[in-house]
């Protein structure tokens, strides 16, 4: 295992992918999909469960329907193998120096974008500075720490740290990582995040916005043989139902959901094969800590005591598939902890009412108003039916304690627009992610825009600190479990269960978790409900 493997290599993945149609406990495998060999040529159709705002990896809101047309266009500098170890893919290779505050990276030969511009040293410097770290980048807030990127050759960039970062070999998985044509940047200017152009195995064709988007085979692609496919065609389908009963009709040949309910219908389905994983992804609730009453911890403990997960589980269709969770890990994970998982706010109405009751008769309440005066907030999340009794459930269940909650449906992309805005009360949303705990906990707890809760902790700033600058495994194991428990204690956010996944395909539909990097180290799979689509074929 290299450099990058050994600092990140326990950062692996929770439960892996699964392949036909699974038994109904969580993390149960079932018989593995025969891949065949490679059939040249065809169409797929894939239904997402949201559309992406822009295509740019700097303007993008790339959770997992983004990230299935991203890896379409794009090809991520590095890659996760299915040990859970960060490897170079695009990049020959990424090396850091004794103190880890210089990665030096080494792009392959003779690798284009899909408009013929090189992908070289320069082309990574004008994508750095001029788009990652531009005016209005959402990768500027992640990129900080990054004082520069020196071209040393044709094909070597050295990435400059302000300081020490074990972690930094994990961004250059996610959409900092992703080269995309700097040239064809500046002629679009500002319709370049409806027209993308990188080096991956399929060249852009055509977005109509929550319709369609086409992309066609690369026949220039750095990867000889591939992809196979000659076209794909990517329709956002926001309704669970629809896009399940498009896919049982043949309207589409993929469905991508994170709906346990939904996951568990496909199960039932004839002539369909279920790409599953459960990982450190959870359903969760976020509390908007820089607004009034959940500026106070009183307020914050009172609704997740008053929360039954068990329930919030049960209503997603998840009970038996599912496993509650309690922190940012899944229990598979290496960076769970038990300890944490104790810590965990427990359902319990008389404490719930207690703490409610304290900030609602305190004659010094955040929010302003009378003493006596009941709660009164709205609570978000998107128009899926199986959401909708989730929303139901939380009102209920805090109306019991006295609160007036107002329920709002909100389309997936407005409401995450609503978050980075901080502009809410409360709403559902997922949490975590099999990634670097540093970058996970530093997106989500400092001073970026990812910062969706508003919460901050000098307290968590000390162990971010530890990840940051260690590699030592028990060191960096003990700072994620404070941060568990820190979080635990002033809950920004709470869980409705692990997130259950899947890739939903036709059985013509091949080799969708086989991907591999381009020395054949086997890949992580259909990871999060998410492919790398220039390894799939079909068989008719």
């Amino acid at each position: 295992m290299g450099l990058v493997g050994l600092l990140l290599g326990s950062a692996a993945c929770g439960g892996g992918s699964e392949d036909g149609n699974g038994d109904a406990e969580a993390g149960a495998v079932s018989e593995a999909v025969e891949a065949g060999d490679p059939v040249e040529g065809g169409s797929i159709t894939v239904g997402l469960e949201a559309e992406t705002n822009s295509w740019m990896p700097h303007e993008g809101t790339f959770n997992q329907p983004g990230l299935n047309v991203a890896y379409a266009i794009y090809d991520p500098l590095m890659q996760r193998s299915a040990d859970g170890e960060v490897r170079p893919y695009l990049a020959e290779s990424l090396e850091p120096n004794e103190d880890l505050t210089e990665w030096t990276l080494t792009l392959r030969p003779d690798v284009t974008f899909h408009d013929g511009t090189p992908l070289n040293a320069e082309a990574l410097k004008t994508i750095f500075d001029t788009y990652l770290k531009g005016t209005g980048s959402r990768l500027a807030a992640q990129l900080a720490q990054v004082t520069s990127l020196d071209v040393v050759d044709d094909l070597t960039v050295v990435y400059k740290l302000a300081e020490t970062n074990a972690a930094f070999p994990d961004l250059l998985v996610g959409a900092s990582g992703w080269p995309f044509s700097p040239t064809a940047a500046a002629a679009a200017g500002p319709d370049a995040g409806a027209n993308p152009v990188g080096t991956g195995p399929f060249t852009f064709v055509s977005w109509q916005r929550d319709s369609r988007l086409v992309v066609e085979k690369n026949a220039n692609y750095w990867q000889e043989g591939k992809p196979y496919l000659d076209e794909i065609v990517f329709r956002p389908i926001p309704d669970e139902d629809t896009r399940l009963a498009s896919l049982q009709s043949g309207d589409i040949d993929v469905m991508q959901s994170l709906r346990q309910s939904t996951v568990i219908r496909a199960r039932d389905l004839e002539g369909v094969n279920n790409f599953e994983h459960l990982g450190s992804n959870s359903g969760g609730l976020t509390l908007n800590t820089s607004r009034a009453p959940f500026d106070d911890i009183r307020v914050r403990q009172a609704l997740v005591h008053a929360v039954d997960q068990e329930a919030l589980i049960e209503v997603l269709g998840g009970s038996g598939v599912t496993p509650p969770q309690t922190q940012f890990w899944s229990p598979d994970s290496a960076w769970y902890s038990e300890k944490v998982a104790e810590s965990y706010p427990a359902y319990d109405l008389e404490k719930a009412q207690e703490l409610y009751d304290d900030y609602v008769n305190d004659p010094e309440r955040s929010d302003g108003k009378p003493v006596g005066t009941p709660l009164s907030f709205m609570f978000q999340c998107p128009p899926d039916p199986s959401l909708n009794e989730l929303s139901q459930l939380y009102q209920a269940l805090w109306q019991a304690l006295g609160a007036q909650v107002e329920l709002q449906a909100t389309e997936q992309a407005a409401w995450i627009q609503d978050m980075l805005a901080r502009d809410y009360d409360t709403g559902c949303t997922r949490v975590g992610a099999d990634r670097d705990p540093y970058l996970v906990f530093d997106d989500a707890f400092t001073d970026g825009p990812l910062n969706m809760t508003a919460f901050q902790s000098p307290e968590i700033d000390e162990q971010l600190e530890i990840l940051r600058t260690t590699t030592e495994v028990d060191a960096r194991k003990a700072a994620v479990e404070e941060i568990g428990l820190i979080l635990n204690e002033n809950v920004p956010n709470a869980f409705s269960g692990g997130t259950l996944t899947v890739l939903a395909t036709k059985e013509a539909i091949r080799n969708l978790d086989g991907w591999t990097f381009p020395d054949d180290t086997e890949g992580n799979g259909a990871n999060a409900s998410t492919a790398m689509w220039g390894h799939v074929w079909r068989v008719e």
